[in-house]
């Protein structure tokens, strides 16, 4: 998988990009505020459909588009897959509210839904403030998960598509049940529930069970990752903390697993795949056990929109008791898992983007780091400083330099 091409009008301090990548390896090197991360965003963007650092895309339209008749942002890129070529499109324009955006996706020229272009273009992206991944809320974590599952994975993000449509649509009605103040028994409400239940259960399994498996696939690699950054001190597990006991652990082991203040060598650690049966089996029967609970609080209380991810190295759960070098280090070591598994599962490397983490990295993890790109098709790294990459890989890469939103590509340094 390469990007070939990128052309960017009105995204974040680019007016205007038209850039050819020539390479596996491109360096871009500017000073702070210039632009690199907003190009990798722009990448990222085209691979999941979805702005990094935005809350909502219009936060990505340049200033500068309302010199037009008409606002807009457009991303495009060219993608060589084995022996096919894909030209992709993300288009912004306004809504007549004058607030929001409308955004119209492409490929090849053809008008496609956001999650027809998620995985046509694959990348792995890392940020100095990955970190959050660790120490950072739930949230963050499912979010981590859902775009690296679903970049590989179509199933996973139909599965995850209609499980967040039934999850609202049982929220609504739950909340609507209190507001009545029905009773968690009564007949009707047992009737109303039964419907929406069976499919937040089949759908909801299906997430739980790729999540669950996926992290079996991410933690042999995340732990060699993790060992050989930490210089052999740390072994690093990765433990997924599902809402409800899906029927791996015992239900002491499940408590002790899950508790809060854990502190000591957990109990258990993910050792074989979970079944899509089994889960649902499980969920089915909390649902039913926790009808007053969830009338009361008019919100589904069990599900995959409820689950963690914990870090634990050395026995120690990194969010809570890990150092801020020990929290980058797992990070770092997710993101390389991530590339691997994802390579293995699709048989094609995705695209590397790393945002400014040599300047994070002491000698023995840039080397580590440095090594891992040797595997990739193709890695788009910024940097403040050329001195970060030594002579030798400077001269393998394309040198482009990012000034107030306009590129230049370097000789030699």
């Amino acid at each position: 998988m390469h990007l070939s091409h990128l052309t960017l009008t009105h995204f974040r301090n680019f007016r205007y990009l038209d850039l050819a990548f020539a390479g596996p390896l491109t360096v871009l090197q500017g000073q702070n505020a210039q632009g690199k991360t907003n190009l990798l965003e722009a990448v990222y963007f085209l691979a999941t459909s979805k702005p990094v650092h935005a809350l909502n895309e219009r936060e990505t339209v340049g200033w500068q588009a309302q010199d037009e008749p008409i606002p807009y942002s457009r991303i495009s890129g060219r993608v060589q897959v084995a022996d096919r070529q894909l030209d992709l499109e993300i288009l912004l324009t306004p809504r007549g509210d004058g607030l929001n955006y409308t955004k119209q996706i492409k490929v090849n020229g053809v008008p496609k839904r956001s999650m027809d272009l998620v995985g046509l273009l694959r990348a792995v992206l890392f940020l100095p403030e990955d970190v959050k991944l660790v120490d950072g809320s739930p949230g963050e974590r499912r979010r981590y998960l859902d775009i690296a599952l679903c970049q590989i994975d179509r199933s996973y993000l139909q599965a995850l598509a209609k499980y967040n449509k039934v999850l609202a649509q049982r929220n609504s009605l739950l909340k609507g049940l209190r507001e009545q103040n029905v009773h968690p028994t009564a007949e009707s409400t047992e009737a109303q529930l039964s419907f929406w239940d069976q499919q937040l259960v089949d759908y909801g399994a299906q997430v739980i069970a790729r999540r669950y498996n996926y992290l079996l696939q991410l933690e042999g690699c995340a732990g060699e990752y993790h060992t050989e950054l930490s210089g052999g001190e740390e072994t690093l597990h990765l433990h997924y903390l599902p809402s409800f006991n899906p029927g791996h652990l015992s239900e002491h082991e499940f408590a002790q697993m899950t508790a809060e203040n854990f502190v000591g060598d957990l109990p258990i650690n993910i050792v074989a795949p979970l079944d899509v049966a089994t889960i649902a089996g499980h969920y089915q029967r909390k649902l039913q056990s926790r009808r007053g609970r969830e009338l009361a609080a008019g919100l589904t209380l069990y599900g995959p929109h409820r689950d963690d991810l914990r870090f634990v190295a050395n026995g120690r759960d990194l969010r809570m008791y890990g150092s801020r070098g020990q929290q980058r280090t797992a990070a770092l070591a997710i993101k390389l898992a991530e590339l691997q598994v994802s390579t293995a599962t699709t048989g094609v490397a995705p695209v590397l983007l790393l945002d400014d983490v040599m300047s994070e990295l002491d000698v023995q993890r840039r080397s580590t780091l440095l090594a891992a790109l040797n595997g990739v098709e193709q890695a788009i790294i910024t940097t403040t400083d050329w001195n970060d990459f030594t002579p030798e890989f400077r001269t393998r890469a394309q040198l482009i330099q990012v000034h107030a939103g306009t590129v230049q590509p370097i000789s030699s340094i």
